[in-house]
């Protein structure tokens, strides 16, 4: 199976609406993935119906008190799985440093459980710092995927994702594969057309032939704690995340 890092070194690019999204795609093709939240804030954690009470329920648990990641799993209907956040990772930095050991830390731990359970996707929704917990991420995923959410910001802070992806290979001894996804899509907006060439120019054929489009059933669904295929399985924004799984899909980006 394959583990996703969804990542932009630029908040409010539409990284948690894509793990969320895409994880109930991946549900709706019997592909039932496990969710990640590594971003303090806890967005992600904070859509589900029951976010732990504690720190120690969440992934904090794993980095402080060893807990396997298997125990702070939480079931999400219709979703899969979840290992939650809390405001508590903000400390990770700060507690274990930048050796290897922490840096490697999610990717044993996904090795373990992937051990104790049958493989899973795994979809990891990253902070929008680089960090400790960014790292972990990367250093544990398969394939990062950057959402560019169709303004020049954006683009910049996928390009600084691409530099730190380039300086890491030494590290990593490998090219972790990416890809860039163009979010919050407006037709109407000269400047959407503009960003996604000169992504196209920067990166290739690394960016996603899907785009997804700006769409009130994505904006609203969170409100009421539920994907956009639940809340809206009839709209524009639920074409958009299910075409981007083919497309990962059939590219075999994402593991069957």
């Amino acid at each position: 199976m394959t583990r996703i890092a969804v990542f932009n070194q630029k908040g409010g690019v539409g990284k948690t609406t894509t793990i969320l999204n895409m994880a109930a795609a991946l549900q709706r093709r019997q592909l039932s993935p496990l969710m990640i939240d590594m971003d303090p804030q806890g967005h992600l954690t904070q859509i589900h119906e029951t976010p732990p009470q504690t720190p120690h329920q969440s992934l904090f648990g794993f980095y402080q008190d060893g807990k396997p990641l298997n125990q702070l799993e939480l079931p999400w209907q219709s979703l899969g799985h979840l290992i939650p956040s809390h405001r508590e990772l903000i400390k990770v930095d700060s507690i274990f440093g930048k050796g290897p050991a922490i840096l490697n830390r999610l990717k044993h731990g996904l090795e373990a459980l992937e051990k104790e359970v049958a493989p899973r996707n795994v979809l990891i929704d990253c902070c929008p710092y680089l960090g400790v917990l960014s790292l972990n991420a990367i250093f544990a995923s398969d394939l990062i995927l950057i959402p560019i959410s169709s303004d020049y910001l954006s683009l910049q802070g996928a390009q600084k994702v691409e530099h730190t992806l380039k300086a890491l290979e030494p590290v990593l001894k490998k090219r972790v594969e990416r890809r860039y996804l163009m979010t919050c899509y407006d037709r109407r907006r000269g400047m959407t057309f503009e960003v996604q060439e000169q992504a196209k120019a920067h990166f290739g054929e690394e960016v996603c032939e899907t785009v997804i489009s700006e769409n009130v059933a994505v904006a609203e669904s969170p409100q009421y704690k539920q994907d956009v295929f639940r809340y809206n399985p009839h709209s524009a924004g639920a074409m958009d995340y299910s075409a981007l799984v083919e497309e990962l899909l059939g590219k075999n980006l994402i593991g069957t």
